[in-house]
């Protein structure tokens, strides 16, 4: 019982890692009389909000670009220069964020975060924290293109220090930069588990042999004889909630990071995004050990593995629960109820459009 708070219950809990996406687009797609309807609906006088909402927040982004190719070949005109002369606010971001290719938004938004006073470098984490090598890739790509300017020069002109370093790191060599991450949570006094976990676990395992390489290079010690965790699995969709909380509390809405994680992650895992939400950040946080993992904190709530049973034997996939648990908790506030809460007209039913059933 090493390691168990006195008077706490234990719980199993199994992340299974699957991801859900909200919108995943429509069969029998027309891009043609997509295109028609939403040339429709932005001409003449007034514009059909809810047409623009109903189409574009139901297809998928491969299909988007599609309506905007049949757009310009049947009108001659640029769809997103005709829905930013029609829309406004935050309705606006939301509308032009879905019809820009992924790697092409992500850079305006990095781009946004340097310009001006100060650099926000939580979108930076955001962004190059989350994305594979393949999507990085992308990214790194579509910046040079669209600013001439290599991303790598113009962060090192916006950041310093360690931060500078690891962030150049990632665009210029991901693999380097896993394994220096990976280096320095081993360093010092105790391992920094939540660190390992996240960088082993969320790469592909062609990702992870590359890093193993480099390690192996910079440090003449294999990874495997250093590191006993490869068989966890991140819940990266549970961060992801953490940032939305973050985006829906206190004074105001941070409104760009609201805009950019429902919009970026509505194809990817939106779905267990909001599970996420509902399962744990109303209602606190419990402890797993796993694997060898000293302590992570991951949500609790009407996961279909969470126990209200007596307690149970320590295992080594064993939570730590508040003694006060043993009663089912109220029904948490969705990621939902929250958005409409903090938004308001077309902007909610565009955000509740991609966020799908609560």
């Amino acid at each position: 019982m090493d390691g168990v708070a006195p008077g706490y219950q234990l719980v199993l809990w199994e992340d299974t890692g699957i991801r859900e996406p909200t919108v995943v687009g429509v069969p029998n797609f027309n891009a043609a009389e997509d295109a028609a309807t939403l040339r429709a609906a932005m001409k003449g006088f007034g514009t059909d909000e809810q047409a623009i909402i109903d189409i574009l927040t139901s297809r998928s982004n491969i299909q988007r670009q599609a309506i905007a190719q049949a757009f310009t070949h049947e009108y001659g005109r640029d769809i997103i220069e005709d829905l930013k002369s029609e829309l406004g606010g935050h309705f606006e971001d939301v509308i032009v964020a879905l019809m820009r290719p992924p790697a092409e938004y992500l850079c305006k938004e990095l781009h946004n975060c340097m310009e001006g006073m100060g650099t926000d470098e939580n979108t930076l984490v955001e962004i190059l924290c989350t994305r594979t090598k393949k999507e990085i890739a992308e990214i790194v790509d579509a910046y040079e293109r669209l600013y001439n300017r290599p991303l790598a020069e113009h962060m090192c002109s916006e950041t310093s220090g360690d931060f500078r370093r690891l962030l150049t790191l990632i665009v210029t060599s991901p693999a380097a930069w896993f394994a220096t991450r990976l280096r320095a949570a081993m360093q010092g006094l105790g391992t920094d588990d939540r660190t390992l976990v996240r960088i082993v676990v969320s790469r592909s395992e062609l990702d992870l042999a590359a890093i193993a390489r480099e390690y192996e290079r910079l440090y003449d010690k294999t990874l495997e004889s250093e590191i006993r965790v490869f068989e966890c699995v991140e819940n990266a969709p549970a961060w992801f909630a953490q940032r939305l909380r973050a985006a829906v509390e206190g004074a105001g809405t941070d409104d760009a990071a609201l805009i950019r994680i429902i919009a970026s992650r509505a194809e990817i895992d939106l779905g267990s995004i909001k599970r996420e939400y509902e399962l744990g950040f109303e209602l606190g946080f419990i402890l797993l050990k796993h694997q060898g993992i000293r302590s992570r904190k991951v949500p609790l709530a009407k996961h279909p593995n969470y126990s209200y049973a007596p307690p149970l034997h320590l295992t080594n996939e064993s939570a730590f629960l508040p003694p006060h648990a043993h009663a089912p908790p109220p029904p948490p506030l969705t990621l939902r109820a929250r958005q409409q809460g903090e938004t308001s007209g077309d902007y909610k039913r565009a955000l509740v459009a991609l966020l799908g059933p609560a």
